[in-house]
């Protein structure tokens, strides 16, 4: 008997392997997925303005990239006594606009120079859902707990979201001519919106994946909403929330990435780096003892040997960790 119903996955081509660069833009989810990446030692910026959740903020974002832009006191705000950009999320946020303005900008630079040697942008849509001030008609990335009653809310069209999306490839392939783009959908429901909302909004954002992805070389689409949604279909897989995928779903997510979208030499690599998390996870009893200072120096010449297979990774935690 079969208890979950389970699909292939198209795995893409060409793979992500250790020697690419990657950024990774969109919701939360994204950032999950990202974390995972970093901790493997890929080479992995993740979402340089933050959480965005709908497509025309991510785009956005990245034009404000390719076009270099410098972000100025005129465009902040001042709320709850902290200075704020309606393009990012609130972890930029400061006392002072030059705080603020210092940490944007550095990362603003950051995902320029990303863009540009990147061979991999992953784009996470999580709504369809935008916010537009009602003062200035401004497109808000995020609204920064200010009431919503200063805001419009749009649901966006399919033909919106592929014409911002298209607009923006363009650009981007035209600059960057080694670069792949992966969808995802997020996961995460977002039932502030509205349960039957949400799956209006997600079935908008997949129409409009799907429609491109088909249309165009270099795009691809990872399953991560099916995979959740449908696959592991459970809300045992699932936060107190009920609306964001727990660390288990998230793990067998990532599982399912590692297998169809990194290449296979970099999934032995990626295993060694797994069994050196793990190791440095480790809770000794007794710290100074001889087994774990033994234990430190076997990881640590692992660590080393590994460094000199592939000088390109940054070792230095690991290192720093295993050498004490």
């Amino acid at each position: 008997m079969h208890f979950r119903l389970t699909f292939p996955i198209t795995p893409i081509e060409p793979p992500i392997d250790y020697r690419d660069r990657l950024l990774l833009m969109g919701s939360c989810f994204a950032e999950e997925m990202g974390v995972q990446l970093q901790q493997h030692l890929f080479r992995t910026l993740v979402n340089p303005h933050g959480i965005l959740y709908n497509p025309l903020s991510i785009t956005q974002a990245i034009h404000s990239y390719l076009d270099g832009k410098q972000y100025t006191e005129d465009d902040l705000f001042q709320h709850n006594d902290l200075w704020h950009s309606w393009d990012h999320h609130s972890r930029f946020s400061a006392l002072t606009p030059a705080a603020a303005l210092q940490n944007i900008n550095a990362a603003q630079t950051q995902a320029a120079q990303c863009l540009e040697e990147a061979r991999w942008l992953a784009i996470t849509l999580g709504s369809a859902h935008a916010y537009v001030l009602k003062e200035t008609g401004q497109l808000a990335g995020n609204c920064h707990k200010v009431p919503m009653a200063s805001f419009y809310k749009k649901l966006l069209t399919v033909d919106e979201i592929i014409s911002a999306l298209d607009n923006m490839m363009h650009r981007l392939f035209f600059r960057n001519r080694h670069i792949n783009i992966l969808f995802t959908i997020s996961p995460v429901r977002y039932v502030r919106d509205g349960v039957v909302e949400n799956n209006l909004s997600k079935a908008i954002l997949l129409q409009a994946v799907h429609h491109l992805v088909n249309k165009f070389d270099r795009l691809f689409y990872f399953p991560a909403y099916e995979l959740v949604i449908d696959d592991l279909r459970d809300y045992r897989f699932y936060k107190d929330d009920l609306v964001h995928p727990n660390e288990t779903a998230i793990h067998y997510v990532w599982e399912q990435f590692v297998n169809n979208c990194i290449h296979p030499d970099s999934q032995q690599l990626l295993r060694s780096i797994h069994d050196l998390n793990r190791a440095r996870q480790h809770k000794p009893f007794n710290p100074e003892s001889p087994q774990h200072k033994q234990f430190l120096q076997t990881y640590a010449r692992k660590v080393q040997q590994l460094k000199e297979q592939h000088g390109q990774l940054d070792w230095s935690e690991l290192e720093k960790y295993f050498k004490g």
